[in-house]
């Protein structure tokens, strides 16, 4: 039987084997070339980044640094300003110290020291003896001299505390806090004087009024002896560290500065959050790190308190000088709370809006748990009419309306706290919530991902694919021989 021709498949002759050959080797060449351009490409991605974007990195790191750096400082220059520089805030910072216990005890311990030294004892017995016999008298108590003292100590204390637990030492303190400042001012800035003084490192203020207005309890209490005294100067510390003197510079420079150096701070950390390649990374490390800078500032706060009243000397009171202490820092914590909590907001919205699988996660169960109310207030009948296509058309416009407003009310309020910046941001997000429950988001709910082997899902296999050769159709079989002719 002769050789009969290899017949290739889908009924091709012979002669078309170079041809698939051909095919073959060219759908080859192109895998080589599409595989060579992915290495390429990977090649290229994984190559350092030019020097023009590592020199904006560097420089928006160290922007962002110096900012954190600034914003401790940048609160206390903004305290001292205000604080310092306000002396009716001031008066109204410290006036509920004229109520505190501490305070009064140590006032009224001050004064009746005072009028003790000064009071005269022997010309109070010449006063109470029957005329001429004085000295008699004064004999006869002479073994009882540290019991009266101790009896006219103890109604002169009883005076006092009378005094400085009355309304007129209200008007007495008040007045006193207003030298107070002028004498804080002078202590920390160099400015400043009156009656309130400054010597060795202590601010003191002057309780002459306070002895005054015991002398004329005592006398009409009829005590007259008392109008013997005369007028007594004794203090009342107030501030007292060794450091006032060698910081004064410092906070001088702190309180020309003002606002201004809040103000710079920020600028520095918004110019490098510009810089970065990655902003919205950079903008959550950043507002972290003013946050943490600042909250470093409250630490300090709380140890140099204790630093504080314990270099103190013996014959002041402690507790006193507590609550001044927490008085005058009260608006600077106040300032470290807000920046802390200004800080935290913006980190978790600007990590909120990001594209991050968490932080989609946790968008989708708020959009979800939105529809469900939706849903539920549909199935009862409400509806938003025209408002939500309204809503719908503008959404955009009012989510940045409603940011504005909420950044503008922060603005504006005269003297913000950290509970009012938590306020603010959930007032904001209860804002937002309204819009997306009338305009419901154009994405809508997440999908459920497809099985794994269903027709279309990304897991799905994909059918073989053939060369071109064997992808054609089959050829046209040959057409059939004609029939043989009818037998005649």
């Amino acid at each position: 039987m002769p050789d009969t021709p290899d017949v290739p498949v889908g009924g091709a002759p012979s002669g078309g084997g170079d041809a698939a050959q051909e095919e073959l080797r060219d759908l080859r060449a192109r895998i080589a070339a599409l595989e060579s351009g992915h290495r390429a490409r990977e090649t290229e991605g994984a190559a350092p980044r030019p020097s023009r974007h590592r020199a904006r990195s560097v420089l928006a790191v160290i922007l962002i640094v110096l900012g954190c750096l600034l914003a401790p400082l940048g609160v206390v220059a903004a305290w001292s300003a205000d604080i310092v520089g306000d002396t009716d805030r001031y008066v109204q910072t410290v006036q509920p110290l004229a109520a505190d216990e501490d305070i009064q005890k140590a006032v009224a311990g001050r004064v009746t020291d005072a009028v003790m030294s000064h009071l005269d004892l022997p010309a109070l017995l010449q006063d109470v003896a029957p005329k001429g016999q004085g000295p008699l008298l004064q004999k006869a108590l002479g073994k009882l001299g540290d019991s009266l003292e101790d009896a006219v100590r103890s109604f002169v204390q009883d005076k006092t505390q009378a005094v400085v637990a009355s309304d007129a030492f209200q008007r007495i303190w008040t007045d006193a806090n207003r030298r107070v400042h002028a004498a804080l001012d002078k202590a920390l800035t160099g400015s400043g004087g009156g009656a309130v003084k400054l010597e060795n490192d202590t601010v003191t203020i002057d309780l002459a009024p306070v002895v005054e207005e015991v002398k004329q309890r005592l006398v009409d209490d009829g005590l007259t002896v008392a109008e013997k005294i005369p007028q007594v100067h004794t203090s009342f510390t107030v501030l007292r560290s060794e450091e006032i003197g060698k910081a004064k510079t410092y906070f001088r420079v702190l309180q020309l500065a003002g606002v201004w150096l809040p103000v710079v701070a920020v600028l520095l950390v918004v110019a490098g959050v510009l810089l970065a390649t990655r902003r919205r990374r950079a903008l959550v490390a950043a507002a972290l790190g003013f946050a943490f800078a600042t909250l470093l500032l409250g630490i300090a706060l709380t140890v140099f308190r204790v630093v504080y009243l314990d270099a103190l000397p013996a014959d002041v009171s402690q507790a006193a000088a507590g609550s001044v202490y927490d008085t005058l820092t009260r608006f600077l914590r106040t300032g470290v709370r807000v920046v802390v909590a200004l800080g935290v907001v913006v980190a978790l919205a600007a990590w909120l809006t990001g594209p991050g699988r968490r932080a989609g996660l946790v968008r989708g169960l708020w959009h979800s748990g939105i529809g469900a109310v939706r849903t539920t207030a549909e199935h009862a009948g409400m509806r938003t009419g025209p408002v939500g296509p309204f809503v719908a058309r503008y959404r955009t416009w009012i989510t940045w309306i409603l940011t504005g407003a909420a950044v503008l009310a922060y603005v504006l309020w005269p003297y913000p706290t950290g509970w009012v910046v938590i306020g603010l941001a959930l007032a904001l997000l209860f804002a937002l919530s309204v819009v997306d429950f009338l305009a419901p988001s154009e994405s809508g709910p997440p999908t459920a991902p497809s099985p794994p082997n269903a027709p279309g899902s990304p897991n799905a296999p994909s059918p073989p694919t053939a060369p071109d050769s064997l992808s054609k159709p089959p050829a046209s079989p040959p057409p059939a021989p004609p029939a043989p002719p009818p037998p005649p």
